[in-house]
Parts: C-alpha cells; sequence; structure tokens
C-alpha cells in the first residue's frame, strides 16, 4: 500500500534550499492592486532558476519573497545567449515568424531587419490588458516562471531579459500587469504589459522602495520571444496548487474531529479496505485517517456503527481523488514551467526555427478542471457532515448543537453559510475548457481557456477555505458539549487542542462570524492544523 501522507512526501525539483513554506500574508486576501507589503530583505532561502528543475515550491517561495533567485553567472546564459544570436541570424536571411514577419493574420506581412521599432509596435498593440491590476504574488509568480522558461533556451532573447527578470525578484519589484487578456493560447497582454515595463514604458510597483530594472533597449527580435509563453497562467495554477494542497491536508484532520464528535467507525479506514481498491490518493487519506485517530489497520470487533453516512464512510474514495488530481496537475506544471514552448522555437543545434503550436495550454487547462472538480467533490463532503453535527441522532445533543435554552439556534446559520460558499465554489468548479473563441481573423481558430481556469482555480482556494472553517468551527462545539477529546497520542488531539484553544467556547446563541475566520486562519496560517 502506497505510505504518502497528506502533509509529508518527496518535494519535487525547484524547492527552495531551505523551509520556505509561506504563511498566510496580506497579498493572499487584499483587493486585486492593492500594494504587498515588502518582501524579507535577504531571505537565506535561494530557488535555482535553470529552465530544468523548477517545481511548485520554488514558484511559491519566490512569489511570497521567502526565497530569492539563485545567482545567474555567464555560464547559465550561454544557451540563452546562443540562442539570441542564432535567432538574430535567421530573421536576417529568412522568414521568421514574428522577427522578419507580423503575428497572427499579420504573418504574411513582411518585416525588414531594419525596422527597429518592429518589436516595441508588438509590445505596444498587445499590452491592453483590462480588468484589476493583480496581486503582487501573482505578478511575481508569473516573473518566476518567464524567468525559468527563458533560461530552457528555445526563445532566442536577449539574455538582459532574463537577467532583468531575475534582479527584479531579488528586490521585489513587479510590473503592474492587469486581470484580462489571455484565452490559453498566451498571456500575450500581460507579459506585453512586462516588456513594456522593462524597456522603461509601464510603471512597476516598488515595495520598501524597491529599484525598479533600469529601462532596456529592446529590438524586433526580442518582443514576440518574450510573450509567447503562458507564464501567468502557470505562476498561478502554481499558487491555487500550493494554497489548495494544504487545505485539503487540513481537511483531513477536521473531518477526524467531526467523526470522533459523531462516535463514527473507522472500519471504512482498514487496511484490507484500501487493498481491494488500491488508488494511490484513496490509500493515503485512509492511512492518515488511521493516524489521526488512532485506528489500527485491520481492527478487531465490535467495528463500530454500520454504515456511517458518507460524510464518514466514503472519505478515502472522495478525498482521494482530490489528492491524485493534485499530483496530476503538478506533473503537468513540472513539464510547462521547464518548457521551451516559445512560437517559433529556436534549435541552436539545427540552426532553424521550428514553427508549431506548443503555447497552446490544453494539458494545464485539463488539470486545473480536473482539480476544481475534485476538490468540489470532498468540500460537497464537508458540508455533508456539517449537517450530520446538526443531527440528534448521530450527535446524542439538541438539534444544531444548541444549548439549553428553548428553541436555541446553534450552529444552524453555519449551514447556510457553507452552502453559500459552497455555491462560489461550485460556479469556480464549472470546466473553463468547455470555452470557445475564434481569434485574429480566423487564424487562431480554438482556445483552452487555461487562463480563466487558473483564476478560477485561485477563487476556489477562499470558498474552499470557507466551507471547511464552518465544519470545524462545528465539530469543536460538539466535542466540547459531549466533553469528548480525542486521545492525547493521536494527531487529533493536536488539531483538537489549537482549535479549541483559539476557537470562542461560548454556547450561547450569538455571531459566528469571528468564530470561522478564527477557523480560517486555523486551515490556512502559520500553525495549521
Amino acid at each position: 500500500m502506497p505510505s504518502r501522507t497528506l502533509d509529508q512526501g518527496t518535494k519535487p525539483a525547484g524547492t527552495p534550499a531551505a523551509d520556505t513554506k509561506p504563511a498566510r500574508t496580506p497579498a493572499d486576501t487584499s483587493p486585486a492592486g492593492t500594494p504587498a507589503p515588502a518582501p524579507p530583505a535577504r531571505p537565506a532561502a535561494t530557488v535555482v532558476l535553470d529552465g530544468r528543475g523548477l517545481g511548485v515550491p520554488g514558484i511559491v517561495a519566490l512569489a511570497d519573497g521567502t526565497a530569492r533567485p539563485a545567482a545567474l553567472g555567464p555560464e547559465d546564459l550561454a544557451h540563452a545567449e546562443e540562442s539570441w544570436k542564432t535567432a538574430r541570424r535567421l530573421a536576417a536571411t529568412g522568414r521568421v515568424y514574428g522577427r522578419s514577419t507580423g503575428v497572427g493574420a499579420n504573418r504574411t506581412e513582411d518585416v525588414t531587419a531594419a525596422d527597429d521599432g518592429h518589436g516595441l509596435r508588438l509590445l505596444r498593440s498587445h499590452a491592453g490588458a483590462i480588468g484589476d491590476p493583480l496581486p503582487a504574488r501573482e505578478v511575481r509568480a508569473m516573473l518566476a516562471v518567464r524567468a525559468n522558461q527563458l533560461l530552457a533556451g528555445g526563445a532566442g532573447l536577449r539574455p538582459a531579459v532574463i537577467t532583468a527578470l531575475v534582479r527584479a525578484l531579488e528586490t521585489g519589484a513587479y510590473p503592474v500587469v492587469n486581470e484580462y487578456g489571455a484565452v490559453g493560447t498566451g498571456d500575450l497582454a500581460a507579459l506585453a504589459q512586462t516588456g513594456l515595463a522593462l524597456a522603461g514604458e509601464h510603471p512597476w510597483v516598488t515595495p520598501g522602495g524597491a529599484p525598479a530594472p533600469a529601462p532596456l533597449a529592446l529590438d524586433g527580435n526580442d518582443a514576440l520571444a518574450l510573450i509567447s509563453s503562458n507564464a501567468l497562467t502557470l505562476g498561478q495554477a502554481a499558487l491555487a496548487l500550493d494554497g489548495l494542497r494544504r487545505l485539503l491536508a487540513a481537511a483531513l484532520p477536521v473531518a477526524a474531529l467531526s467523526l470522533l464528535a459523531v462516535g463514527g467507525s473507522c472500519e471504512p479506514f482498514a487496511e484490507p479496505v484500501v487493498l481491494a481498491r488500491p488508488h494511490p490518493g484513496s490509500a493515503a487519506v485512509a492511512a492518515r485517517m488511521r493516524e489521526l485517530t488512532g485506528a489500527a489497520a485491520r481492527p478487531a470487533p465490535p467495528l463500530g456503527r454500520i454504515q456511517d453516512p458518507y460524510g464518514f464512510r466514503c472519505i478515502p474514495q472522495i478525498h482521494g481523488p482530490a489528492l491524485d488530481a493534485a499530483d496530476a496537475l503538478d506533473r503537468v506544471l513540472a513539464v510547462e514551467v521547464n518548457a521551451a514552448a516559445e512560437n517559433p522555437l529556436i534549435s541552436v543545434a539545427d540552426q532553424a526555427a521550428y514553427h508549431h503550436g506548443n503555447f497552446y495550454a490544453a494539458h494545464p487547462a485539463l488539470a486545473l478542471d480536473g482539480f476544481r472538480l475534485a476538490v468540489l467533490q470532498t468540500a460537497l463532503l464537508s458540508t455533508a457532515r456539517l449537517a450530520a453535527l446538526s443531527e440528534p441522532d448521530l450527535t446524542r445533543l439538541r438539534p444544531f448543537l444548541g444549548d439549553h435554552a428553548p428553541a436555541s439556534s446553534g450552529v444552524m446559520i453555519l449551514e447556510y453559510a457553507a452552502g453559500a460558499a459552497l455555491g462560489e465554489l461550485r460556479a469556480a468548479s464549472q470546466p473553463a475548457s468547455l470555452g470557445h473563441a475564434v481569434l485574429s481573423r480566423g487564424v487562431e481558430e480554438l482556445a483552452s481557456f487555461a487562463s480563466l481556469g487558473a483564476r478560477q482555480t485561485l477563487r476556489a482556494r477562499v470558498a474552499y477555505r470557507r466551507v471547511l472553517a464552518c465544519e470545524l468551527v462545528a465539530a469543536v462545539r460538539a466535542l466540547r458539549m459531549r466533553s469528548l477529546e480525542p486521545a492525547p497520542d493521536v494527531p487529533a488531539a493536536r488539531a483538537f487542542a489549537l482549535a479549541a484553544g483559539a476557537l470562542d467556547p461560548r454556547m450561547a446563541d450569538r455571531p459566528l462570524t469571528e468564530d470561522v475566520g478564527v477557523a480560517e486562519d486555523l486551515l490556512d496560517g502559520p500553525a495549521a492544523l
């Protein structure tokens, strides 16, 4: 049986050199465009950007400012330097898309090598992103991904651009990037805004007085090479995956507390059950639930109540697919953030420019859609357990965990609040890949909408946290009312102690808004369950 647990395991490539698990920061929840606080002056950890080994933990650490990029030497830029020289030679002697030609439906129009203004015109025309400015961490995640991709050496971009992106990550400066401008075939508008910022024509945000990069002189060979990427989508996807993975890990202690509150059976987590249908995620969830509750791998009779509600009985079968979907998305991102996916691909070995469709983001779009749908199923299970905690037949307490006052409503409103958050999560879980667009005079006749999928996944994290927080408030209340605590030698005891120490113990009817806010911090803060 697989031994993976929910909060332990082998870290993917690109993990920071030190423990840099991010705490919740104002950039997570502040309105779009609100300047984020300056990152730590000199974080001890570094993340290597080399076009080969960047992973989600490294992207998150650079986005949150808990790590800085490792310094680049001439040898690190050598591949990009040769690619840039090759691209310039090819564009000067033949037809290379976006360099000696226009782009999109303008691909048949030639651009002469002497037209040095072509690149800036392309950036200016494409820097038309609309909507609110994005939070700092999302833009920094984009910068990290794009710098790493460029170091893979297939873009044919001048190395000074890579150096400038890395310098921005070091100082904390980031360009103003607006939310909308991509449909899953390249984050053209966001990266064009970045290009204009590098050229000195678009504003930078400089938290704590961080210096903006000095303006670069860009030519016709640099523009498309910079913007032909899904770096913003991939950066946002990495942040969303990291946040939801932590919530999925915290969801199991919450479920364990609810199980203990209703005296539920641990029989569904028994090892023989897992071995009979050995999906990796389900096996990991069952093992974690046994660990949290102290249940034996093969419990001896009496085994407990027969046929608990699905909210308790089907935890491995519903949380397991979410873990598997998270792993699948992680594998896709590991390929994408280290890919030379620019069109055209500049091959130094072949001295050729290959025109292709690697910019089309179907893999991330489908993986993001599948992941959100899997997370939604676990949220539905959480609301089912919340309903069960209001049921006297299961808790042996008054309806809705009410106190002894006549007709006390207790946690009744939490079902409504959780249902509202669940509705938001359900809306965010609609498959973005169902979208369709025909653009640029019909030349680009399909779109993956991976960019929408990444934004939806970020929103899903907020709604999911609120659903789980409602369950946590009710579970702790039920355990208190029954004078039950987990056995001190099981991990669920730590979760209960953290929650009970932070949540208001009063049982009288009162607003529970602050309780849910405290529970959200317990799920997603520095001392997460």
